[in-house]
């Protein structure tokens, strides 16, 4: 670590620009000149190279933070963008929990790494596990920083405004970089602080406490395999998963086997002898609950199939097992090279398996190992090979699982169509209604992405290019409203059958609001108009009322010709021949 002690401007300024940037990104402008996947990648490049830069500002020289974070960010950026690529939207790509934490991993764990490479080298045990918790302490002050100023913030604003003088609820209906910006630099200012004080953040006591369970871990992982012969694991707790907790055993037990050899042979001639052969029973008895987990995986994926989540269990079994394997390995050479050569393994081993957790986060997130594609696969061959009936049939997951689970209902869709498969065919028409009464917010966004390509598809927009305007404006549309408007725009004029019965107007109504405005006109079925405005202000979709200056809207007969009227060309704006009190909000006569 080159600790070049910069003082405390350098992060503040940088966590600042971090959250200037991350507004620059959100602007409408912006977002109307980028697709939604290159605004995704640009948005995650931002948030990941400035996240990691606030990360090793502190350590690094910022030169050479930035050189190391920017690559970082950027390769990490890309492989969340090939994984959003197994989904027909981003939208529905945020609901892919477990690809978001492949990306954390593959991009937190290499700093220790990047920050020793920059001292005693990247391959140095000691200085690899000393700044990774640094790294952590940091992380942790800087957001409870972040934290404490935003609650003063408030109580001060608060008091404020018990005299009339409180600005907080108005600076964040604007919607500018101010609120992100605090934030950046609270959390730069929590950086700068705990690299100024880092002699106080010792992982030593933490560590020292840890020890002292060694030995109950171990009693107790002991009494468990006694016990398994006569009680089974019909014992675990309903709805938790036997795997997820073995697993968890086994990362309790590399942790704690993992602070007894220390971070080098000084530091390790201090553990009592008790210690040491607690972390060595430890690490002789890994490989059973690895086991264990491997069966219980193996015996879920038998029973029902693969899915992501399961693909996801048994990765970190995978990785589990080289812990495993190392770790045997380091023992054997222990008892045959003394206990110098079984600290040096384990240690060695933590270094090997730390380079495939990143390997297995990248993997994740390749098109290498999809894993909706083998869970959407895995369920339609289970049905096919009548392994499971089509009332059992999990289509929601299926659906969630991007184009690949696509794929794989209208395979089943397909097959429906054959003799013999009525039950699936009205498994299949029964999920659409349960589709139209979900509360599950992935299917909600799923049918509103759906509703919002239906819309643009037969939504007539004037001037006919300003298909990103019109974009932007209908994101701000509920679902439940898309509907209405889809039935207005698919009822077609009167005696005007290739006329749909919708159009919107973009045109800067509102000079003093960023961008373009829409008018909207909808013809029901029932023959009735309605009229709808829409602006952004503050990076929000807000509704405007629609008036007319003289006289009532056109309604039925003149409402359908007013839309093909509009449908045809846009008509030049005018400002409005009235004036009004500037006062209390403005008081005005209507013509």
């Amino acid at each position: 670590m080159e600790n070049p002690k910069q003082g405390r401007t350098v992060p503040v300024v940088i966590g600042a620009l971090a959250g200037l940037a991350l507004w620059l990104v959100d602007l409408p402008a912006l977002q109307a000149a980028l697709t939604e996947r290159m605004q995704f990648l640009l948005g995650s490049l931002v948030v990941v190279f400035f996240g990691l830069l606030l990360a090793l500002t502190g350590p690094l020289r910022t030169v050479r933070a930035i050189a190391a974070a920017l690559p970082l960010a950027a390769g990490v950026a890309l492989m969340l963008l090939m994984a959003s690529m197994r989904h027909e939207t981003v939208a529905a790509f945020h609901f892919s929990d477990l690809a978001f934490v492949a990306a954390f991993v593959l991009a937190v764990l290499p700093l220790p790494f990047v920050i020793a490479a920059a001292g005693p080298g990247w391959r140095d045990y000691g200085a690899v596990f000393g700044e990774g918790w640094l790294l952590v302490m940091r992380g942790c002050l800087a957001w409870i920083l972040a934290g404490l100023v935003w609650g003063v913030i408030w109580i001060a604003d608060a008091l404020m405004g018990l005299v009339g003088l409180g600005v907080m609820k108005q600076m964040l209906a604007q919607g500018g970089p101010l609120p992100g910006m605090v934030t950046g630099a609270a959390l730069g200012l929590g950086v700068a602080l705990a690299v100024e004080h880092e002699d106080l953040l010792s992982p030593e006591p933490v560590l020292r406490a840890l020890r002292w369970l060694v030995l109950p871990l171990l009693a107790v992982m002991l009494a468990f395999f006694l016990a398994l012969p006569v009680q089974g694991l019909s014992g675990l707790p309903a709805g938790l998963s036997a795997a997820v907790i073995l697993l968890g055993l086994s990362a309790a037990a590399v942790l704690l086997a993992t602070l007894t050899v220390g971070t080098d042979e000084e530091e390790a001639s201090g553990m009592g002898r008790w210690l040491v052969l607690g972390g060595q029973g430890l690490a002789a008895i890994l490989p059973l609950p690895v086991a264990l987990a491997a069966w219980s995986v193996w015996l879920r994926v038998a029973q029902h199939g693969w899915t992501p989540g399961r693909v996801f269990v048994a990765g970190l079994v995978l990785l589990a097992a080289g812990h495993a394997a190392l770790y045997l390995l380091a023992l054997l050479q222990g008892g045959l090279r003394g206990a110098a050569a079984w600290r040096g393994g384990l240690r060695r081993a933590n270094m090997v398996m730390a380079g495939a957790a990143m390997a297995a986060a990248a993997l994740w997130l390749s098109p290498l190992l999809n894993a909706e594609a083998i869970s959407a696969r895995s369920q339609v061959l289970r049905f096919e090979a009548g392994e499971v009936a089509a009332a059992d049939l999990d289509l929601a997951a299926l659906e969630r699982w991007g184009l690949p689970g696509r794929a794989a209902l209208a395979r089943l869709e397909v097959l429906a169509q054959d003799a013999g498969q009525a039950d699936l065919a009205a498994r299949l028409e029964a999920r659409q209604g349960e589709r139209a009464g979900s509360a599950d917010p992935q299917t909600a966004a799923q049918e509103a992405e759906a509703m919002l390509a239906q819309l643009r598809a037969i939504l007539p927009v004037q001037p006919a290019g300003a298909t990103a305007g019109r974009d932007r404006l209908l994101a701000g549309i509920g679902a439940q409203e898309l509907q209405a408007w889809v039935d207005a725009c698919r009822t077609p004029l009167p005696g005007q059958a290739e006329r749909p019965g919708c159009v919107m107007l973009l045109a800067d109504f509102l000079p003093d609001l960023p961008g373009e405005e829409a008018l909207v006109l909808l013809r029901g079925p029932e023959g009735f108009m309605r009229y709808e405005g829409l602006a952004l202000q503050g990076g929000a979709v807000q509704r405007r009322s629609v008036a007319a200056m003289t006289g009532m809207l056109a309604d039925r007969e003149a409402g359908a010709a007013l839309i093909a009227s509009l449908q045809e060309g846009v008509p030049g704006l005018q400002p409005a021949p009235v004036n009004m009190l500037d006062m209390a909000g403005g008081i005005l006569l209507l013509p």
